[in-house]
């Protein structure tokens, strides 16, 4: 199941089990923890005087009452004091604790805050970092839907180095792209539609000769070169889709259908579970009838981190997400 960045309120998600940030007494506080414990109502405080607390970095269960979910996972993270104080270690193992409760509560969905990222003060793209590496983790072994919930763009941030670094970068491109003379862009334009199977390049204005020419271009479709491709890379199916951050049954309906299309971002993420150097990725993609473009943030941004050899892809959504971006995977 795919990790899943959204803003939001997390008191209304309809999911098995919701995070609460909550401090080491588990009887309520500000921010999410006051959030949850109003939207719960008095049984949640009465069930939590009962648990004696919790330390920082452990989770503790309860019932949901009045939320719309089953259960909630009380989670203890820590209180930045400058990072000397083994705080990155004890946020990560928050997030492992409230990830073994849910799945020993067979929870098939659960979603988080950003713990200690509120009036805890830990810094917030440290406080992410962490959080994406955690839950990343742990979905490479596990069947669960989880969500990091964000209330607004203002709780969010990536690394300014990287936010301005990828910046630069989509500028880079999108100067580049509008001061291409016409006579390179036609050209671009040409290259990119001879990679395209035959039906891509006749709906792009390129028709073939004739029925020979368009036999001869039939290749492998996407789901044809993404099965073949896992297998070179040695890898099992399981272990490319959980990559992709993909849904197992959306990987079956790739499996068991060699002319399914999927979505630019689907097939992008493949791209990514494979680690496949740019041009590779631009093959995939044209085998679902797609492209890079110069003139999209989504595709420069994704270009920006395959070029780099980066595929980590819940770092890639993290700055997908932060430039207001459709995510990859499905």
């Amino acid at each position: 199941m795919p990790l899943k960045i959204l803003r939001g309120d997390i008191t209304t998600f309809r999911v098995d089990a919701i995070v609460n940030a909550a401090n080491s007494s588990l009887l309520g506080g500000g921010g999410v923890d006051g959030c949850i414990h109003r939207a719960a109502g008095p049984g949640l405080l009465e069930e939590c005087r009962t648990l004696g607390g919790c330390p920082t970095g452990s989770a503790r269960i309860t019932r949901g009452y009045r939320l719309p979910c089953r259960y909630v996972i009380h989670g203890v993270g820590p209180v930045w004091q400058g990072g000397g104080r083994g705080e990155e270690e004890l946020l990560a193992r928050c997030y492992r604790s409230c990830l073994a409760l849910a799945s020993e509560y067979r929870c098939r969905s659960l979603a988080f805050p950003l713990i200690s990222s509120g009036i805890f003060g830990f810094p917030k793209d440290k406080a992410l970092r962490i959080a994406v590496d955690a839950i990343g983790e742990f979905l490479l072994g596990q069947e669960m839907e989880i969500f990091l919930v964000i209330f607004d763009k203002a709780s969010y941030q990536i690394g300014s180095r990287l936010f301005a670094d990828i910046a630069s970068y989509i500028d880079d491109r999108y100067a580049r792209a509008h001061s291409e003379p016409a006579a390179s862009q036609k050209a671009r334009r040409q290259a990119a539609l001879a990679s395209l199977p035959c039906a891509e390049a006749e709906a792009a204005g390129t028709p073939p000769a004739g029925l020979q020419d368009a036999l001869s271009r039939l290749d492998e479709s996407f789901s044809q070169m993404l099965l073949r491709k896992i297998d070179e890379k040695g890898l099992t199916d399981a272990q490319c889709y959980k990559k992709a951050n993909v849904d197992r049954k959306l990987f079956s309906k790739i499996r068991s259908d060699i002319h399914y299309r999927p979505s630019k971002p689907t097939a992008l993420a493949f791209a990514i579970a494979l680690e496949l150097p740019l041009e590779e990725a631009r093959d995939l993609l044209a085998r679902a009838g797609f492209a890079f473009s110069p003139a999209s943030k989504f595709d420069v941004i994704v270009e920006y981190f395959i070029a780099r050899g980066n595929y980590n892809i819940f770092e890639i959504n993290e700055a997908l997400f932060a430039f207001d971006q459709s995510l990859l995977g499905g």
